[in-house]
């Protein structure tokens, strides 16, 4: 059953992409869509059976793959309660997709090449989540690196769709590269690089080290590990192998600094986004955190930073969707700020939760998206929030919809993220690492600011008057049930997903359902002090929720006059959010325009000067100059040739005086 789960993406994929054009683009659209509805039945059954029975692990090899000295690698299904999770969340999202798709791309005239590329992403992040050892983990990771690329790229003929897939691909070069090198640095530590092997290591190091993790031994012991010029001890190690996976992390989940692909990322057609957004690329980091939970788990240092980073992009991400006006980049900030919150849970110990908050949030975030793209259907492919308003009886199943996710994302009482999200949130002020209280100050501020953000969508988009054309509002109609039944089907799980798995999760049940899938050292008792939290603690994300919407109804709804009367009193801080921080500008400055100075100057001086004027090349043009010089001396009349020779023959006999003098 499991082999059939991953491999039906890929046969879809070959389907479509090699005979797509043949079978036609209806046939290609069932065909994987089907693929991907029966992958997401059996991901469930697996879940349910599996899940929540007795085993453990169950690792299923296809076939060796390399094996050299020490490097075995083999590709094995790893299939444990964490693989199932993401086995639920990445096939149902992407199966709802595909269906979304048949009938928002139905204009596209290259529909097969589209769902082939959707069938492709979803089968390299399956290989990802099941992989059994870091080489299949990072094949991929590459090949969910390389779809996103051709997906975002998809309308590869608007040169803002090129940029962007191209920004997208360079940037997770940059954290690509740190995952490798840490990949590296786990082989040299532990001599394999599969999971098993690894765990075990981990855990000997772990009862070597006492209760008190890698720093206990900070500075003690022979060096294991060379790494830029440093001779590492095992605790300098570790921390530098959990660092440089945390960078891979970073640019796959889009955290601070490796951020600037996820926003321009919404060049793809919509149902990419929901696709990269909620199930797939953006939450591989998220996993494989988790999933190398015991080797981070002995390094505190580490999960610092971690918090500290994630705190600080959720706060970021909260603060530019605050001033967005495309419908999907508000989105998208708030996905960015969802994944800074799951990385602050990952940073104090509390993995089970960071997964809690993956699986709800790929429910409402998938909502979210898909309703945008809905909305965007349904006005003639406009993305302008300021030229729409006045929608909600037009489109009433979308607005709908869309409040359910929006209440669900803002953590509203008894919605899935109201269970995730304070959860996260309560982590962190039951956190022990140094940066806790600053994870657990710049959630809570987050989580106003993504209400206030999130309500301003809702009401620029669906309430007041209608600002588009008489043209556009004449237009304005519903989706067809193709495009609906996702909706509403996501709807369910924004809604009970959360009051139905948060006992498993992170309740009464966690021991028992995660098992040995996801580790916490005996030191970690963040998750029972999660649950000893005072009320008025708990109830400050609420909160902050309720104070967020009453803001928005404020401004766009009470006095829309407003917000502009604001944006124009504190213009430097309005101009600082509207243009990101600034990140663009200051990486234009720091990487692109030196860059491109450097590629000029060995363009036109290396190549064009040097290689081709003073180079073979020059010496090659100089050559073909002489020989067109003399070549011009063959006129074909016999005089001029004894002319020629009666110079020739005056100048050997002038060199034999003029050498016999000396």
């Amino acid at each position: 059953m499991y082999q059939t789960i991953v491999l039906l993406p890929l046969a879809g994929f070959l389907i479509a992409g090699l005979f797509g054009n043949a079978i036609g683009a209806k046939a290609s659209e069932y065909t994987t869509s089907a693929f991907l509805v029966a992958a997401a039945v059996l991901s469930w059954i697996a879940f349910i059976s599996f899940g929540f029975g007795e085993s453990e692990t169950l690792r299923i090899t296809l076939f060796q793959w390399m094996q050299s000295g020490g490097l075995d690698v083999s590709w094995s299904l790893r299939i444990d309660r964490l693989t199932l999770v993401m086995l639920v969340v990445v096939n149902t999202v992407s199966s709802l997709v595909h269906i979304y798709s048949i009938g928002y791309m139905h204009h596209d005239p290259h529909r097969p090449r589209f769902f082939a590329y959707l069938s492709l992403f979803t089968f390299a992040m399956l290989m990802l989540v099941t992989s059994n050892n870091l080489v299949q983990m990072f094949f991929g990771w590459e090949g969910v690196g390389l779809a996103s690329y051709l997906l975002i790229g998809f309308w590869y003929k608007k040169p803002s769709a090129n940029a962007a897939a191209m920004k997208a691909f360079i940037v997770n070069r940059v954290g690509d590269f740190g995952f490798i090198l840490g990949i590296f640095g786990v082989f040299v530590l532990f001599g394999s690089v599969n999971f098993d092997t690894i765990f075990a290591g981990a855990a000997d190091l772990a009862g070597q080290m006492g209760g008190e993790g890698a720093e206990a031994a900070a500075g003690a012991g022979a060096p294991v590990l060379n790494f830029a010029g440093y001779a590492l001890p095992m605790a300098g190690a570790l921390t530098a192998v959990c660092l440089l996976l945390f960078l891979g992390a970073m640019g796959k989940s889009a955290q601070l600094g490796l951020h600037t692909w996820l926003p321009d990322a919404m060049e793809g057609p919509t149902p990419v986004s929901a696709l990269i957004h909620a199930a797939t690329m953006v939450t591989a980091g998220v996993f494989m955190l988790a999933r190398m939970s015991p080797i981070f788990e002995l390094s505190h240092t580490a999960l610092t930073v971690v918090t500290f980073v994630g705190a600080t992009t959720a706060l970021f991400a909260a603060t530019v969707g605050l001033v967005q006006n495309d419908i999907k980049r508000v989105i998208a900030y708030s996905t960015c700020s969802q994944l800074g919150y799951m990385f602050v849970a990952l940073g104090v110990g509390a993995y089970g939760v960071a997964i809690f908050h993956l699986f709800t949030h790929a429910f409402f975030k998938a909502l979210l998206f898909l309703g945008a793209g809905s909305v965007i259907h349904s006005v003639s492919d406009e993305q302008d929030m300021r030229r729409m308003g006045g929608l909600r009886k037009h489109i009433p199943v979308t607005y709908w919809t869309m409040v359910i996710g929006t209440l669900a994302l803002t953590g509203f009482p008894f919605t899935a993220g109201y269970f995730s999200k304070d959860a996260v949130i309560e982590a962190a002020f039951v956190g022990h690492n140094s940066f806790a209280m600053y994870g657990w100050g710049l959630t809570v501020i987050s989580a106003l600011l993504t209400s206030f953000y999130s309500w301003r969508l809702i009401f620029l988009t669906f309430h007041g008057k209608p600002r588009a054309s008489a043209d556009v509002m004449h237009h304005v109609h519903e989706s067809p049930m193709v495009m609906l039944v996702p909706l509403l089907i996501l709807s369910v799980g924004a809604l009970f997903a959360g009051i139905v798995f948060e006992g498993f999760f992170v309740g009464h049940e966690y021991a028992e359902f995660w098992g040995a899938s996801l580790f916490t050292g005996p030191d970690n008792h963040v998750l029972h002090d999660l649950h000893e939290v005072a009320f008025g603690i708990a109830i400050i994300p609420t909160v902050m929720m309720a104070l967020g919407f009453a803001i928005a109804w404020a401004f766009y709804i009470r006095n829309p006059a407003l917000p502009g009367q604001v944006a124009a009193r504190h213009r430097g801080l309005y101009q600082f959010f509207l243009n990101k921080w600034y990140f663009d500008e200051l990486y234009d400055f720091l990487f692109v325009r030196p860059a491109k100075a450097i590629g000029t100057f060995l363009w036109k001086t290396g190549d064009g000067r040097v290689i081709d004027g003073l180079g073979p090349d020059g010496i090659s043009a100089r050559v073909v100059d002489v020989t067109n010089r003399v070549v011009r001396l063959q006129t074909g009349y016999l005089y001029h040739y004894a002319f020629a020779m009666l110079i020739g023959v005056a100048a050997l006999v002038t060199w034999m005086m003029l050498g016999g003098v000396n």
